[in-house]
């Protein structure tokens, strides 16, 4: 196991396009940090910096106290699974595992038994170890691809989003998978996915990219009860979090809301916000039906059936801005009825509409 120290770290390509703005940070022995964000964020970018697969332009990378930051990825002790793969159709899956390490000359008894220790891990046959490539499922080749990292035995597992090419219900069959090798296994791994769900259920903590910058590092709980900025709010949590622009009244006890409906605030801690407009944030799990204490009314304009779950999407009053509120399954509702809702204000965010960073509750 090792630790994996990024100071300042930035990439800076030829035409001047800064893909990575100076990230700081420490990801201890046996954890697993997941680089989260949308596509062209620079997350896979900041990934082949640590393999080496990317010049760093300043800043240092090391690996277990040792300065890497100009090293060759097979200087690094790192191994990587990728999006695609990368196996040798011409090979068996026994070859495809074994290569690297015939590659580093290791003794053939020992390549024997490393690959029929991580074959076992993975639940790989005998049978399955004499296949082509072309002649296994998409699960079973990323089976592959993880075993040839497993057996190389390295500090640091990095997976470039690997997942990526499977149906979606192989993709949580596969996720399961990777948590619990990378549990059984303890080495410290940084995984890159544009999935929030899957950053959330893989990840020990969570870097949040947006641009090449780091918005937000935490645990997926942090992320998503005290998100720092609008940006992390809106992209982890699914169904996204809603947010609507509000007005504290002059007394700061109650919000008002575009289209005419108020909302009478039970707390008192936003008395320093009056008169403040701000942008409300609040998630669809956390709006509920509820005639008896309801002081806000949503319209319906459409509804989706999830089976457990039904997803309401509206407005309140006459705002046009989309809302959306997760129901039980059982509710008996229609596309233009108006409902009455309350709110739980413990779950209320409050963002800078000026920076969209986060003001109340801090953080």
């Amino acid at each position: 196991m090792a630790h994996v120290i990024l100071e300042k770290v930035q990439k800076t390509y030829p035409n001047g396009f800064k893909a990575i703005h100076g990230v700081d940070v420490e990801i201890n022995d046996g954890e697993l940090l997941v680089l989260v964000g949308p596509s062209g964020c620079g997350k896979s970018t900041l990934l082949r910096m640590v393999a080496g697969l990317e010049e760093t332009t300043s800043g240092k990378i090391a690996i277990a106290g040792k300065d890497v930051t100009c090293l060759e990825p097979a200087e690094r002790d790192i191994a990587m699974v990728f999006q695609n793969y990368a196996l040798y159709p011409h090979m068996n899956v026994f070859d495809n595992m074994a290569y690297g390490l015939k590659i580093r000359k290791l003794p053939k008894p020992e390549i024997e038994a490393r690959v029929k220790k991580a074959s076992a891990i993975l639940e790989l046959t005998d049978e399955q170890l004499t296949r082509k490539p072309r002649q296994l499922s998409g699960g079973q080749r990323q089976r592959v691809a993880m075993g040839r990292a497993i057996v190389r035995e390295p500090s640091v597992f990095l997976f470039d989003e690997p997942l990526s090419n499977l149906d979606a219900k192989l993709r949580v069959q596969m996720r399961l998978e990777i948590k619990k090798l990378q549990e059984r296994l303890g080495i410290t791994s940084i995984y890159v996915t544009h999935d929030q769900v899957e950053a959330m259920t893989l990840g020990h903590r969570l870097m949040v990219l947006n641009e090449g910058n780091v918005e937000q590092l935490g645990t997926p709980i942090e992320l998503y009860e005290k998100p720092a900025s609008v940006f992390v709010a809106g992209f982890i949590g699914s169904p996204a979090m809603n947010f609507i622009s509000v007005t504290f009244s002059d007394d700061g006890k109650q919000i008002n809301i575009p289209g005419g409906e108020n909302y009478y605030l039970k707390n008192s801690r936003y008395s320093h916000a009056a008169g403040k407009t701000v942008m409300l944030g609040i998630r669809p799990e956390h709006i509920h039906i509820n005639a008896g204490e309801a002081n806000l009314h949503m319209k319906i304009s459409l509804i989706e059936h999830l089976g457990a779950d039904t997803l309401l999407h509206g407005h309140f009053g006459d705002d046009e801005s989309d809302l959306t509120i997760r129901v039980d399954g059982t509710q008996m509702l229609q596309t233009g009825e108006k409902i009455p809702v309350s709110v739980a204000e413990d779950h209320l965010h409050f963002f800078d509409t000026d920076t969209d960073k986060r003001i109340y509750p801090e953080t």
